[in-house]
């Protein structure tokens, strides 16, 4: 289906958990949620993929040990799985502010294309850059799409985890991309 879930129910404080895909592309993120299931997206296409779980072994020297690790060979139903679903970094479900306005936007349009026009103008003419957030910004941040909309305010990744969930909802695949534009740290969506 494009993703798989972790249920974390250890009690270390810092955990991590890595996906390395077939493309060879390897993804590592935080581990905040406790006891409760957690999507992380297969982005690499068909073929095996490794899971990794990391549990802090000495917080002083920021080490790490492997909990666990399984792998796995996938075949997607469908490549654009991966981009039309919730995950760890676009978090929303039918109750979401982001899907109803979402759905707002894409209502009357004849093509994805004027959905994604419409989706795009709405976010960057309505969400106001925060600087001051972008300055503070915690180290393993995850956006919050509905906060995001209520407030009115974001970074990068807020504007592209919220356009995310807008289009994923209106079943036009998107993907969030998390890296670097030159030697600025960035978000974005494709």
């Amino acid at each position: 289906k494009g993703y798989m879930m972790l249920t974390y129910s250890g009690s270390n404080e810092k955990v991590k958990f890595q996906v390395q895909g077939p493309d060879g592309v390897t993804c590592t993120y935080l581990v905040e949620a406790r006891g409760e299931p957690v999507t992380y997206p297969l982005t690499g296409g068909d073929g095996g993929y490794t899971f990794t779980l990391y549990e802090s072994a000495d917080l002083s020297q920021d080490l790490y040990a492997v909990a666990f690790t399984e792998s796995a060979d996938v075949i997607l139903e469908d490549e654009f799985l991966p981009y039309l679903t919730p995950n760890v970094y676009v978090d929303y479900n039918n109750k979401s502010k982001a899907v109803s306005e979402g759905s707002s936007l894409a209502e009357g349009c004849k093509t994805d294309l004027d959905a994604v026009e419409n989706i795009y103008l709405y976010v960057t003419e309505n969400i106001e850059y925060d600087t001051k957030k972008a300055e503070n910004i915690a180290y393993g941040y995850i956006p919050d799409v509905d906060h995001t909309l209520k407030t009115k305010k974001g970074i990068c990744f807020d504007y592209a985890a919220l356009m995310t969930a807008m289009l994923r909802t209106q079943r036009i695949p998107t993907r969030l991309e998390v890296g670097y534009s030159g030697e600025i740290y960035h978000a974005w969506i494709s």
